[in-house]
């Protein structure tokens, strides 16, 4: 038996607390082992938050033969303790450690004997092979296996990834191993209630420096095909009545063509659902927009980052101001609503470049706007001159908290805060989200909205 989890959020992280939303990732991995014929159990403990202690004695008793956990940089050591509590438990259990921070930096892991292999990018078939390998107590073949790191005298070793090319192959992630009635059920960007997530497009062509997703799942976009999507949306429909999703991944749209042929399908499907997806500014147009209005695409999230030409150069965008200001346009035009991003704090950036940002996110007025403080993490080509050139003030964990000569983490909190509030409580704002949402239904949550400004 394989025990996949989860742990439990990190103590102090520079994010806020996140939408409780199902391990999409770690769900994968599971759907793929039992499709391979392995009984699986899964805990998520983002989501539960058992201690420790109750998290040890829950795998002791599954009394599994190894152990999957999923590892970003900000659960580091959360999941370094997790690891050790159960090696005290279950010695011979081995321990496969995946997710962002292991890809990037697999030595950290291995550092900790606890941790018998990091499997790094794509989990889905390197975790199949190490455990076929593992359970039949052949570690020689499971050192072969395509995207695993591990410990051989004395040194780190890693073998070299491999992607899936074919997507389709896939099991739909395992939510029947989670707890769905316990995740979030709304979503600011969509009326249509339950909502749940998707993710149907891998990789990334684009080189923006902050990011490091190309890096996971590597630079060639790979997407299911538009009848196994519809496929996975039935089922969701049918099993757990969802009738909003939101699509995550960065580039929903980078193949027209695939985009325009998942809208069709899904209107003459007749499905009964709400959408809402990431793509970026220079991959829509009046023709696709107006094929994913009918589908029922009701927002777009767009990732802006900065208002400053400067920034957005250094940042290797690919991006223009112009091509954003035409792409909320165009948006508008069709109906659709709009959702940004914006980054503050990237290492030579100046308090001006900060407030061009913000002149830009007022004028560009979407109907959801996020400040957000870069704080560099492992993985991407900004963390590595961030701690080249000691361009930070702290580091906890592998989380560098970046500091220039004018300002620091602190001091952009200040900033963040009043850039917010200023665009949120915005007379105008607070009209359109009463349109939007509904009078009463705005009035219930605004005690509990206001207190983050305060």
């Amino acid at each position: 038996m394989i025990f996949l989890m989860t742990t439990a959020p990190p103590e102090h992280s520079p994010w806020s607390v996140p939408m409780k939303l199902p391990p999409l990732g770690l769900s994968y991995v599971a759907a793929a082992l039992e499709k391979a014929g392995f009984k699986v159990e899964m805990l998520d403990n983002y989501l539960l938050r058992k201690p420790i202690n109750e998290v040890k004695e829950i795998v002791k008793h599954a009394n599994p033969e190894i152990v999957g956990m999923t590892c970003s940089s900000a659960s580091y050591p959360r999941c370094v303790e997790t690891a050790k509590a159960i090696k005290e438990a279950l010695p011979s259990c081995k321990i496969v450690v995946g997710g962002w921070h292991p890809s990037y930096v697999p030595e950290s892991m291995l550092q900790h004997p606890e941790i018998d292999y990091v499997v790094m990018g794509e989990g889905e078939q390197a975790m199949v092979e190490l455990a076929t390998c593992l359970t039949k107590g052949d570690e020689a073949a499971a050192k072969q296996v395509a995207g695993v790191a591990y410990r051989h005298g004395g040194k780190i070793v890693q073998t070299v990834q491999k992607f899936i090319k074919n997507l389709d192959e896939l099991p739909f992630p395992a939510r029947h191993l989670l707890p769905m009635h316990l995740y979030e059920t709304e979503i600011p960007y969509l009326k249509a209630k339950p909502f749940t997530t998707m993710n149907i497009v891998r990789g990334c062509p684009f080189n923006c420096v902050y990011c490091e997703t190309r890096r996971l799942w590597g630079q060639t976009c790979r997407a299911f095909s538009p009848p196994r999507v519809i496929n996975e949306i039935k089922h969701l429909t049918e099993k757990y009545g969802i009738k909003g999703i939101y699509f995550v991944g960065d580039n929903f749209t980078i193949n027209k063509k695939r985009t325009i042929d998942l809208c069709e399908l899904i209107k003459k499907s007749k499905l009964d659902i709400e959408w809402v997806c990431d793509t970026r500014a220079d991959m829509i147009s009046r023709e696709l927009l107006q094929a994913m209005k009918e589908a029922g695409c009701r927002t777009i999230w767009f990732g802006v980052e900065s208002g400053s030409p400067r920034i957005l150069e250094k940042i290797n965008k690919g991006i223009t101001k112009e091509q954003t200001v035409q792409a909320f346009k165009l948006c508008r035009e069709a109906g659709i609503q709009i959702a940004s991003s914006f980054i503050m704090g990237i290492p030579g950036e100046t308090f001006e470049d900060i407030e061009l940002t913000y002149k830009f996110a007022k004028k560009l007025d979407p109907d959801w706007a996020q400040f957000n403080i870069y704080v560099a993490v492992p993985g991407s080509g900004l963390y590595d001159e961030v701690m080249q050139k000691g361009l930070y003030d702290r580091v906890e964990g592998f989380l560098a908290y970046v500091k220039t000569d004018e300002f620091n983490y602190e001091s952009l909190l200040a900033i963040q805060k009043r850039y917010q509030a200023d665009m949120d409580l915005a007379p105008r704002r607070i009209l359109r989200k009463m349109r939007r949402e509904g009078f009463w239904t705005v009035m219930k949550k605004a005690p509990r909205y206001l207190r983050r400004f305060l």
